[in-house]
């Protein structure tokens, strides 16, 4: 995950992407949806989705605030099994 990247989306931002013709796509990679649970991955497309069909800019704030969210909690989760995992191994090994 690359923090930077998530700091620099703006609502203006996903408001110009919304015009091009794989706005969906390049919105998720600027959210980065991949570094996030299935799940979340899965609601944030929906929500992209329908951004793209609204342009609606409270939806593009609601959007990049859920995602970053999402990528964080996510990263948290990961972490801490990464944490058990090697707890685990230690106690085991």
């Amino acid at each position: 995950m690359n923090p930077k990247e998530n700091s620099t989306i703006t609502v203006q931002t996903l408001l110009t992407l919304r015009q091009e013709g794989d706005a969906l796509r390049l919105i998720t990679e600027k959210l980065q949806v991949k570094e996030m649970g299935p799940s979340d991955h899965i609601r944030t497309k929906h929500e992209v989705k329908a951004f793209v069909e609204t342009g609606d800019a409270k939806a593009a704030e609601a959007l990049i605030k859920q995602a970053s969210e999402r990528t964080a909690a996510h990263q948290a989760i990961t972490n801490r099994v990464t944490e058990q995992q090697q707890h685990g191994q230690r106690m085991g090994g």
